[in-house]
């Protein structure tokens, strides 16, 4: 059974647990909004609850199976609305999600990040649900947000839902990395995607002393930590890196596969006695690592006997390294093709970290200009 808009709010409102009820925190000048504006108004009827610890999602259909679904909408974790650009049809998982309900807490924390307050205009970068959104409408008012989604269908859908809830904020089909110049400046930018670079037409669009918050990350992997910048009368924006997280990445942006030349080049072997810092999703070193490597992407090959490989590709050039590493031998054997040594890049990149008593995302920061930009350890004046 598929319930009415008006219906659904109802219901929601009078199941314990959904809604009022919340299981992670909220700052208290954003509790009104987000009691008033539950999550599972903006869910469409099949999602996909995400377990962070296993990587995996499993189909959740409100239409027949209404209290699980309620249960997930009102659950401290992320949910799937789209796969695959929406061409994904059917109930089961599709191959990679492209629009979501990010984590309850970490919508509060974000919110709370972007130090937003009434009477200051926003513009958010990727409306999916509508949920953000309506929250930010609901505390500034609608008049004072701008969302932009770059898919037509879930733009349609976050329309739609915005306005069962009560809420008009200005809702763009486009390209978020144009940022929406008829409503600059902005005091504040928001993006609920990752990015690998900050598009300069946020900075041009944001106030003097404005802020844009943003999940940023490199291509080295798949991990972001959001990021604070302020912006600055030169034209330039800087801040830190708050704490780590993962994103969904801008569409623009997304990393294509790089190639595995096999010809033309010169292949060579050697040994290394290094050792692999842990490269986990929340380890601290491969967001690090891809700070001051921007243009290398890597991957970690794990082999039957416990052994693993750690492959490295440059993005700019035809070139790539292989290190297989084996726990209880002091030399590993080290392969690398093209004319750029990556391994050895890898190497200083190793030995900076150590010598930097190795910084987790705390102590790592970004400055921004129109030709790009640069990361920085503890203070701006120490560039990485």
């Amino acid at each position: 059974m598929t319930l009415a808009p008006e219906q659904r709010q109802e219901q929601v409102e009078g199941r314990p647990g959904a809604g009022r009820s919340r299981s992670f925190p909220v700052a208290d000048a954003w509790a009104a909004a987000f009691d008033a504006l539950p999550r599972s108004l903006f869910l469409p009827d099949l999602v996909w609850a995400h377990d962070m610890a296993t990587g995996t999602s499993r189909p959740v259909d409100r239409t027949t199976d209404e209290d699980g679904w309620l249960e997930v909408a009102a659950a401290d974790v992320p949910v799937v609305t789209q796969w695959d650009d929406g061409a994904h049809h059917g109930t089961s998982p599709g191959t990679v999600p492209t629009s979501s309900a990010s984590q309850p807490s970490l919508v509060a924390s974000m919110l709370d990040d972007l130090q937003a307050e009434p009477g200051m205009r926003v513009l958010e970068q990727g409306t999916g649900t509508g949920w953000n959104a309506a929250l930010l409408a609901r505390r500034l008012g609608d008049a004072n947000v701008t969302t932009i989604e770059i898919d037509p269908a879930v733009a349609a859908r976050a329309r739609t839902a915005l306005e069962h809830a009560g809420h008009r904020p200005e809702t763009v089909c486009g390209d978020g990395a144009a940022g929406h110049s008829p409503g600059a400046p902005y005091d504040r930018i928001a993006a609920t995607y990752g990015v690998r670079d900050i598009p300069h037409a946020w900075i041009e669009q944001t106030r003097p002393g404005g802020i844009i918050l943003a999940p940023f990350g490199t291509h080295y992997s798949n991990a972001d930590a959001l990021v604070r910048l302020t912006v600055h009368r030169d034209g330039t924006a800087s801040g830190p890196f708050l704490r780590p997280v993962e994103f969904m990445k801008m569409r623009s942006q997304r990393l294509r596969p790089p190639q595995h030349p096999a010809d033309g080049g010169t292949l060579t072997e050697s040994t290394t006695t290094a050792t692999l810092p842990e490269h986990g999703k929340v380890d601290p070193f491969p967001f690090a690592a891809g700070l001051r490597l921007p243009d290398v992407t890597h991957a970690v090959q794990p082999h039957h006997d416990g052994a693993r490989t750690l492959w490295l590709y440059s993005l700019t050039a035809p070139a790539w390294a292989a290190v297989t590493f084996r726990d209880g031998q002091d030399e590993h054997p080290v392969r690398q093709y093209g004319a750029r040594r990556l391994w050895e890049d890898f190497e200083r990149t190793i030995a900076w970290w150590h010598e930097a008593a190795e910084p987790g995302v705390d102590r790592l920061g970004l400055a921004v200009t129109a030709h790009g930009w640069r990361a920085w350890l503890d203070d701006p004046a120490r560039p990485i």
